[in-house]
């Protein structure tokens, strides 16, 4: 007896100390509820084949909007509500093509650009190819477009992809991401920015002005891979021109043919439609309430919206229905959280992450803005961490944690600490219990490009996960293949048992998670940089 009491005490001592927190026996609850009657797939399938795509304020979003929030109800969650912020149009297409009449007829593989308009009916029209990309451009072109489909893309002779389209992370991959990158800072980047933005509305007035019937832009990616992407979203601001985005393919012969003449001979026919009934988009939020009567929560994210061109399966259907699983999954086990578990399925980050940006200002902090700012579309978005100085709003020490899920499909395989030194240990413990399942790497960079960003430069512990690329950003991302049969049903339920347990162990941990310093200005002037000679009068 004396001899298993031993082993039991040198088992207890190989554990490490702080593992010790975390309650497995609840770990193995979510691991049951969350891989035995995942229901994540389901969620994901009403998403994509049920609802299909969801750009911001369009009629596929408002479905997914009062979807989401009846399964959050039906699941037994409190305080499930919308919350609205000034966002601009509704747009979507009714049906759309454009094919080569002559020099021999060809179907096209094209899609309107967002926030265009339609066309008139179905329209004929000889391409030129005009590649403008900045103003300068426009004196060439002045007088040669009218009645013609401009193609402003400059063609390339294409790309071969160097690198399997699929892939899993290897331990050399997600050694590779746990370097500190000190911070970096490019006072001009919001400029040049916003130029580019304005350029887009000068060169729409400039094909309107020219009498252009429409506009054509090379697709960025080979393969018949298609987008549609513009940003031209605010009311006031949408383009004159109808626009299509053309297949890599399709368009470098387009260009071809125009260059050994005659010009190709374009039909396009768009059938799309603005909604302009209620411009204000909508995060919609729900809740697992907590004991703890401070009113601390912790949060997970992830963003409802998607382009047109596809289905929003990976990006980021798979992220909200990680999301939805795991409060399904804490919920079905009956969690007790000391503090509230909140869950946010975001609006408008394809356009600025404008949803969490919203949520942040609301009930988090606020940055000051400078006179003359832009205070809508996705200039507003520009600029935003660089305004100085942070201002807490009431709720700011309420949010404890916040987990964003962003990356399509793959499998959790650590997180990103956020340059949060003291995090490092409490997560390596976290992912201890998952490290059979692929997910135990704590990596100390910072990621962007997520909701998690607006949390984390106020000074919030705010997080994105690591997740197995698999073709996410060689084909899935912003394109028309981005399709339910894409995802990855055994990835996607490790990912949200991962997730349910995170929020549990963040809720209930006795200390919420460390914070960096509060964030101040930086001094990002170099004494030893020679100016440029361009400012200098």
């Amino acid at each position: 007896m004396r001899k298993l009491a031993a082993i039991a005490a040198l088992s207890l001592l190989s554990v490490p100390l702080a593992a010790q927190t975390v309650d497995r026996n609840e770990v193995a609850r979510i691991l049951d509820e969350g891989l035995n009657r995942s229901q994540v797939m389901q969620t994901a399938q009403q998403l994509t084949d049920g609802i299909g795509p969801r750009l911001t304020n369009s009629p596929g979003m408002r479905r997914a909007e009062d979807w989401t929030a009846g399964k959050f109800r039906e699941w037994g969650l409190a305080n499930v509500h919308k919350e609205g912020f000034d966002f601009g149009r509704g747009w979507w297409i009714e049906r759309a093509s454009a094919r080569m009449v002559s020099p021999r007829p060809i179907e096209l593989t094209s899609i309107p650009i967002a926030w265009t308009p339609a066309t008139p009916g179905r329209i004929s029209a000889p391409v030129v190819v005009a590649p403008m990309s900045k103003e300068d451009h426009f004196a060439r072109w002045r007088g040669k477009l009218s009645g013609k489909v401009v193609l402003v893309t400059l063609p390339n002779d294409g790309s071969e992809p160097g690198d399997a389209p699929f892939r899993r992370l290897g331990g050399d991959d997600l050694a590779k991401l746990d370097n500190y990158d000190q911070p970096q800072y490019d006072p001009e980047a919001t400029d040049r920015r916003i130029k580019r933005l304005e350029f887009a509305t000068r060169l729409d007035a400039f094909l309107k002005a020219e009498g252009a019937v429409a506009y054509a832009t090379m697709s960025p990616r080979d393969g018949k891979l298609i987008h549609g992407s513009g940003y031209l979203f605010g009311t006031g601001e949408t383009q004159q021109v109808p626009g299509i985005e053309i297949a890599a393919e399709d368009y470098r012969r387009l260009g071809r043919l125009a260059k050994t003449g005659p010009a190709p001979v374009l039909e396009i026919e768009n059938v799309v439609h603005f909604e302009d009934a209620d411009t204000k988009a909508y995060n919609i939020l729900a809740d697992i309430p907590g004991s703890d009567p401070s009113g601390a929560y912790v949060m997970a994210g992830a963003h409802l919206d998607s382009w047109a061109a596809g289905d929003g399966a990976a990006d980021n259907g798979a992220g909200v229905a990680m999301v939805m699983e795991a409060a399904r999954i804490l919920k079905a086990m009956g969690a007790k959280p000391k503090r509230t578990i909140r869950f946010a399925l975001w609006a408008g980050e394809e356009q600025g992450l404008l949803g969490s940006m919203d949520y942040v200002e609301r009930h988090i902090a606020t940055r000051q803005r400078k006179p003359g700012a832009p205070s809508s579309g996705l200039a507003r978005f520009y600029g935003w961490a660089d305004r100085w100085p942070v201002v807490r709003q009431p709720g700011y020490d309420k949010l404890a944690a916040y987990f964003n899920i962003d990356n399509g499909s793959g499998k959790i395989r650590g997180i990103y600490s956020e340059r949060n030194l003291a995090a490092v240990p409490i997560f390596r413990e976290w992912f201890a219990p998952f490290a059979s399942l692929g997910a135990n790497t704590v990596a100390i960079r910072q990621t962007g490009g997520t909701d998690h960003v607006f949390f984390s430069a106020v000074g919030i512990p705010a997080f994105q996960f690591i997740q197995d690329p698999l073709d996410y950003g060689s084909r899935l991302h912003h394109t028309n293949v981005d399709t339910f049969d894409h995802l990855k049903a055994a990835d996607m339920r490790q990912g949200a048992a991962v997730l349910a347990a995170f929020l549990l162990n963040a809720a209930n941990a006795e200390k919420p998670l460390p914070r960096l310093p509060f964030p101040t200005e930086p001094n990002v002037t170099d004494p030893f940089a020679y100016p440029n000679p361009d400012d200098l009068d």
